[in-house]
């Protein structure tokens, strides 16, 4: 089985604050109360300035587009987050934006590598967002219901249903 995410990840009302400038952006409920922004090649297109944009070395993360999070960020701190797996195995990678600046990352980790003691690259971003790990979950990344989903795309399915 796969599962692949791009996303801008924060607080759900910073998020729908920022998504208001950005053509593309489809704002998403998550638990507690969080929300991302699937990064589809919609949101890609329209983000992009039309430079590399692989300083940080994400796999889909516009060209300039660092600089759009480190703007939003001013309003409040968030995560740009990619997770790829196929049966298991994968990589996921992590950035947390805060105050108009790069304040975490990007955290990498790659196939057939363990995660840290302190969580998945997209776990700690959470809980530096605030996320709190409920005791039947097994970290920050089921606990807000990332695991809803096994691809990008199938967040806008998600936002169809809850509108």
């Amino acid at each position: 089985m796969s599962y692949g995410l791009q996303a801008v990840i924060g607080a759900e009302d910073v998020l729908r604050k920022v998504a208001a400038e950005q053509p593309g952006a489809v704002v998403v409920p998550l638990r507690q109360g969080f929300a991302l922004i699937p990064m589809t090649d919609e949101l890609f297109d329209a983000a992009t300035d039309g430079s590399r944009g692989d300083g940080l070395r994400f796999w889909k993360l516009p060209g300039g587009f660092e600089n759009v999070l480190s703007n939003w960020s001013k309003a409040g701190p968030l995560g740009y987050v990619e997770a790829d797996y196929l049966g298991g195995v994968g990589t996921q990678r992590a950035a947390l934006w805060a105050r108009g600046e790069l304040a975490i990352g990007p955290m990498y980790v790659g196939e057939h590598e363990p995660f840290p003691a302190i969580g998945s690259p997209i776990s700690q971003v959470l809980a530096h967002l605030g996320a709190i790990r409920r005791r039947r979950d097994a970290d920050e990344f089921v606990s807000v219901g990332l695991d809803r989903c096994r691809g990008t795309d199938e967040w806008l399915d998600v936002d169809a249903r809850t509108r």
